[in-house]
């Protein structure tokens, strides 16, 4: 920051203002000569490419008249700044640029390292008189829109993480929390501030707004942590101290969740600033000049999405794109500094664009295993609609990322020493073997899970895969007492939902539990429509919910809903579970050969799944084709012995007479014993 007074000051939020010495107004009339001044300003100390200035602006205009409205914008601009000294615009043939020690922003008074504390209300826009301009600035203020949005939060977390004293942190609470309504750290800093005062109707009344920025944000509810607090502070009994780290409040601010724990029940996940590479060759055979900063617009916007779009995996602890630029450079090496963050994975990747087509290249890196690749994905969409672009392809990305997270770390702590396994590593060693459904690794999983609940009664996750471990004993028929096995699936959904009624996986499995054990279809919905708010990138929790909507009798609405679980995942390790579950819909609908194609398919990627069989089965019979029904029968008998329409009938968790009626005359007519 200079010393002496600047020869220009910017006011960039709201209108945008140019101020010359003596408060002369300095602001140029024309819009996109002004917009031409807040790139330069906002880009600064780094010049500008012309052609990049002209894509931003005149992204429409063939090239020649895009460098002629360049050429008048500049005109203008240094009329406009004569009064606030000689040499503030800097310009050669290819670059624009201003003095930077001449020239200060507004922005500067609220980043770190700012002259002030000052907050800027969230509803504040950027440049909010230049928007509608052009299409790609449009884009540009958006991401930048962002990226001050993240650095305002970040710095006032940085201030709430070294308050001293009560007051002192009940008002940087409040400037977060103006800032990020859904801030639990911030909640609870503020809860605990209002107990050390003797406040303690105070403190209970933030809990209560709490919950309603929570509810009204995202349908959720506040986390365990705060929940505990909560419950401290209404029984008068003395809460434990909040970690006062920097880096804990930074974390939660950029990823939305609490970050305790991580160690023992998730995995470190940093997500690097996407890059925008060169652009694709367009269908005419020449680019856009406006797609290098429409590519630029977008891979910024997109690694935000994801990081949104990832914190809602509970298990998953997220550096977000903000912290982790200044280290970009520094991850082949090793740094010193990208040791200290501690990281298992990276998530970064390109985009591209040219004409109406993005192109984006994600990749998952192992830093554990030396920066191997474990997961990569490629995206070629339209590019019309950047914002439903980056929901799309972040929805995908992470839907993806989960499963593989999930079985990398299992087969990682499956390496561990056997004194060392915590109750989450018990967790990852048995999901893998809910995905192959094989008997004694199967019971193996279900021992393990059993061993997570004794080591860790409070773990939410755990309780949950047990759980889910005992739909597929009671779906494949080996539960020696399936009632017993039921009553214990129930009992082990509840528990996980009320230790972490924020879990969307959890959620999702309560009602499954619900719709497929215990026949109560309507209360499954509602836990299913709870998780789809809380996590809508959750494959399983699609799935789930289609098959109730199948159960109820909405056969078409399940199926889109199942269909969207393969769109957002179409190689999840699910992925035979999700083609059995669109049998059923399909076969109510009298779909009977598109039955037997899903059949193949399902049985194909995991033969083990007897459910399959009964559909695929069921199809085969209303089709009369009794050769293959005599192939199918004789493996859905070989894992359900003694299986007979009568069980089915008896098991089905299908409401309506006639559907079930459908499902077993097709049994019946394929041979299964009455």
């Amino acid at each position: 920051m200079p010393d002496r007074p600047p020869s220009l000051y910017l006011t960039l939020f709201g209108r945008m203002a140019a101020t010359g010495p003596a408060g002369r107004d300095v602001l140029p009339r024309s819009r996109k000569t002004r917009a031409l001044l807040a790139v330069l300003a906002m880009m600064a100390p780094e010049p500008v490419l012309r052609t990049q200035l002209i894509g931003l602006l005149w992204s429409r205009r063939e090239r020649e008249q895009g460098f002629a409205s360049l050429r008048q914008a500049v005109h203008e601009l240094q009329q406009a700044l004569t009064p606030a000294g000689d040499g503030l615009l800097l310009a050669d043939r290819t670059l624009l640029g201003l003095r930077i020690e001449s020239v200060r922003t507004d922005i500067e008074e609220f980043l770190p390292g700012g002259t002030t504390e000052r907050l800027l209300p969230p509803s504040t826009r950027l440049l909010e008189d230049l928007w509608g301009l052009d299409d790609a600035f449009d884009q540009w203020l958006l991401a930048q829109q962002r990226r001050l949005a993240l650095a305002a939060t970040a710095q006032a977390a940085h201030v709430l993480a070294r308050c001293a004293t009560p007051a002192q942190t009940i008002a940087a609470a409040d400037r977060l929390l103006a800032l990020d309504p859904t801030n639990e750290t911030a909640w609870r800093a503020l809860m605990q501030a209002h107990v050390a005062r003797g406040e303690r109707a105070a403190a209970l009344s933030a809990y209560a707004n709490c919950a309603a920025a929570l509810q009204d944000s995202a349908g959720a509810l506040p986390g365990p942590t705060t929940q505990a607090l909560y419950d401290s502070i209404r029984s008068e009994v003395p809460p434990a101290p909040e970690p006062a780290a920097e880096e804990s409040a930074a974390d939660e601010s950029a990823t939305g969740g609490p970050d305790t724990r991580a160690a023992e029940r998730g995995v470190r996940l940093g997500v690097m600033p996407f890059r925008a590479l060169h652009t694709l060759a367009a269908e005419d055979g020449a680019a856009e000049a406006g797609d290098g900063w429409a590519a630029r617009g977008l891979a910024e916007g997109l690694a935000e999405e994801i990081t949104t779009a990832l914190a809602r995996f509970r298990w998953i602890y997220l550096v977000g794109s903000p912290s982790l630029a200044a280290l970009a450079g520094e991850l082949r090496e090793g740094s010193a500094r990208w040791r200290l963050l501690d990281l298992d994975f990276v998530l970064d990747g390109t985009v591209q664009r040219g004409g109406s087509r993005v192109r984006v290249n994600a990749r998952l890196l192992d830093l554990r295993a030396g920066g191997e690749v474990v997961w990569a994905g490629r995206f070629d969409r339209a590019g019309d609609d950047i914002l439903t672009l980056q929901d799309e392809i972040a929805a995908e990305t992470v839907a993806q990322v989960d499963p593989e997270l999930l079985l990398r770390e299992g087969r990682r702590a499956t390496s561990r020493p056997a004194t060392s396994v915590s109750a989450y590593d018990m967790v990852l060693r048995a999901i893998p073997a809910l995905y192959r459904l094989e008997g004694s690794s199967f019971r193996a999983a279900g021992a393990a899970l059993e061993a997570a609940v004794g080591l860790d009664p409070d773990y939410a996750a755990a309780r949950a895969w047990w759980a889910y471990w005992h739909i597929f004993l009671v779906g494949q028929g080996w539960a020696e007492d399936a009632a017993a096995a039921m009553a214990r699936a129930g009992e082990l959904a509840e528990q996980a939902v009320r230790l972490d009624p924020a879990d969307a996986r959890a959620l999702t499995i309560a009602g499954h539990v619900r719709a497929f054990l215990h026949h109560r279809v309507d209360e499954a919905n509602e836990l299913h429509a709870r998780a789809l708010a809380l996590n809508p990138n959750l494959p399983l929790a699609w799935a789930f919910s289609g098959l109730a909507q199948s159960y109820a009798g909405r056969h078409a609405e399940a199926i889109r809903r199942i269909r969207q679980a393969l769109r957002l995942s179409p190689f999840d390790p699910h992925g035979f579970f999700f083609e059995m579950a669109l049998m059923m819909p399909h076969l109510l609908l009298g779909r009977h050969e598109a039955v037997v194609e899903l059949g193949r398919r399902a049985v194909a990627l995991n033969p083990a799944l007897s459910s399959t069989y009964k559909g695929f089965l069921s199809a085969l019979g209303h089709l009369g084709r009794t050769e293959e029904a005599a192939v199918i029968r004789a493996r859905l008998l070989a894992l359900e012995p003694g299986f007979t329409c009568a069980e089915a009938a008896a098991r089905s968790p299908l409401l309506r007479a006639e559907d079930i009626a459908l499902y077993v005359e097709g049994l019946r007519l394929a041979g299964l014993p009455a």
